[in-house]
């Protein structure tokens, strides 16, 4: 009976959705399925190396010195409500630049917040296993107490905390919102800056405009600095997400000094045209373009 009375909510709120949805559709742009053209060689990162691999919208897979580290993995082929063996919401238009089996255990996941296409119980259910860590946001931990990890670590924003295993990890406040489902009031939402072996690396998660991230290298250098470039229009949608434009200029008062672009090209989430966040980057970014460092789904960087 409690499952029962569970499952009406979700129903109810995945036909009003895919309703809201139906109605938007007109105007969102539909491009045609692709698959990655570049394919990572994991067997060349070992454990003398620092490297990440854009694997497709927020997730990127991180290999630090024989640690790795995946943020935000969604592997699945639509995001939404799961009712049953369906899931209503949206399909992801470039496939996944690797697979979960490609990339095997993993000893950390960054969760940046419960979003739908940032949080994938299905992906999550793949990956976590007893030694993995898991790091999420404010109100967010109960959503993986059904997993075998010994260790989930909820964070608020400027929360610091070391890992067993050195991995130095602080909380960034960030300007977005966190509700899985409109009575998830509670759930929040983190930027990240990790520390291992002198190497600093910065995930944003999902973000609108913010001065969070200014000065952020000023006492220590940031090698890596990942940011969200897309799903801004219309002009509404600027409250949660930001331009390229922002987003660049996040990243230089940061001071980092390499730029990943991600949560683009991945799931038509707004208006632009799908290639459109990538080009205006470029073109924010002019004589300092060299400083973007990933620009295709399964590219990686080498530190």
């Amino acid at each position: 009976m409690r499952l029962r009375n569970l499952l009406v909510p979700s129903a109810v709120l995945a036909s009003v959705g895919t309703f809201l949805y139906t109605r938007l559709k007109r105007r969102l742009p539909r491009p045609a399925f692709k698959v990655p053209t570049v394919k990572p060689d994991l067997a060349s990162f070992d454990e003398t190396m620092v490297s990440a691999t854009w694997v497709g919208h927020s997730t990127v897979l991180i290999h630090w010195y024989g640690l790795k580290i995946l943020t935000d993995p969604v592997f699945s082929k639509r995001i939404g409500v799961h009712v049953g063996p369906v899931t209503f919401g949206m399909k992801r238009h470039t496939a996944p630049a690797l697979s979960i089996e490609e990339i095997g255990h993993v000893d950390v996941i960054l969760l940046s917040h419960a979003h739908m296409d940032h949080f994938d119980h299905k992906s999550l259910k793949r990956l976590i296993t007893r030694d993995t860590v898991v790091i999420s946001a404010p109100g967010t931990s109960k959503l993986l107490r059904k997993y075998p990890s010994l260790q989930t670590l909820e964070m608020h924003p400027h929360d610091k905390l070391t890992l067993a295993n050195g991995l130095h990890v602080q909380a960034i406040p960030v300007a977005h919102w966190g509700n899985r489902f409109p009575w998830d009031k509670h759930m929040g939402y983190n930027g990240y800056v990790l520390k291992y072996k002198g190497v600093r690396m910065l995930f944003a998660g999902d973000t609108a405009f913010t001065e969070s991230f200014n000065g952020l290298a000023n006492k220590e250098p940031i090698d890596l600095a990942f940011f969200p470039i897309g799903a801004y229009q219309p002009e509404s949608f600027e409250e949660a997400h930001c331009t390229p434009e922002q987003a660049w200029t996040m990243f230089k008062q940061s001071g980092a000094k390499r730029f990943v672009p991600m949560h683009w090209d991945t799931f038509v989430l707004s208006y632009e045209p799908v290639e459109e966040p990538y080009e205006r980057l470029v073109a924010a970014a002019k004589l300092e373009r060299d400083q973007i460092v990933i620009k295709a789904h399964g590219e990686s960087i080498r530190l």
